[in-house]
């Protein structure tokens, strides 16, 4: 039996986005009875929508040339879909509190706490409930988020990435930017705007796919990301 666990959320019109990116807006391009040529109907059926919408749009991945000026090049297009398809842990720092710095040794209790090892290759989701908790509320923007050094020391382990539930993977305005270009410098990426991660806590490793559009020059994509289990 194969289990799959969406991680991603619902992409809708007016939905919470990262301050001074694009809105989301979802309308009807063209319904089934303009195809038709049916003018007396109730119902309007949409036969194609019109989405408009950035790249960091819900949940989705940042491509290398994002994290700063000196990875441009690196778009979503040229990354390896290997960095999109590995295996996956899920470590518990849901005690972290808004705004708050998650530091290596938080990681490392974490895992050992877990009975969790890191693997080269791996995607490490970090699970804080920031998303349950602060979801279309005015603390969205004050997830808490690692710290430079708990990024570099990630990047150190050779992971392909690591997963938040929150709109960055840094503090805003604390640590977010440098956290970004750590990224970029270590040559791993992360994902963001991540939900039902505390259906993966306690259940040790899992497949991780979250495969991004192929959008040429890209600098990020948004993915269905899934945690897939299967029995041994």
């Amino acid at each position: 039996m194969i289990e799959i666990i969406d991680l991603s959320q619902e992409i809708y019109t007016g939905m919470p986005v990262f301050p001074s990116l694009p809105e989301v807006n979802i309308s009807m391009h063209v319904s089934h009875e303009q195809w038709d040529g049916i003018t007396d109907s109730d119902i309007v059926s949409p036969a194609v929508n019109r989405l408009e919408l950035g790249e960091h749009t819900g949940t989705h991945v940042d491509a290398l040339n994002h994290m700063g000026r000196q990875f441009r090049g690196q778009s979503i297009d040229t990354m390896p879909l290997t960095m999109f398809y590995t295996e996956g842990i899920c470590l518990d720092l849901s005690h972290k509190s808004f705004r708050e710095l998650i530091e290596t040794t938080d990681l490392q209790y974490a895992l050992s706490n877990a009975g969790l090892e890191i693997r080269q290759g791996d995607t490490v989701l970090i699970y804080t409930d920031h998303y349950r908790r602060a979801f279309g509320t005015a603390d969205w923007d004050n997830g808490p988020g690692l710290s430079i050094e708990a990024a570099r020391w990630l990047g150190e382990q050779k992971i392909a990435a690591f997963g938040v539930e929150t709109i960055s993977p840094g503090v805003r305005k604390v640590s977010n930017k440098q956290v970004h270009v750590i990224c970029g410098e270590m040559g791993f990426t992360h994902y963001e705007n991540m939900v039902n991660l505390h259906q993966l806590i306690g259940r040790g490793r899992f497949r991780f796919i979250g495969l991004p559009l192929k959008i040429r020059g890209g600098t990020g994509s948004p993915v269905r990301a899934i945690a897939v289990f299967e029995d041994q």
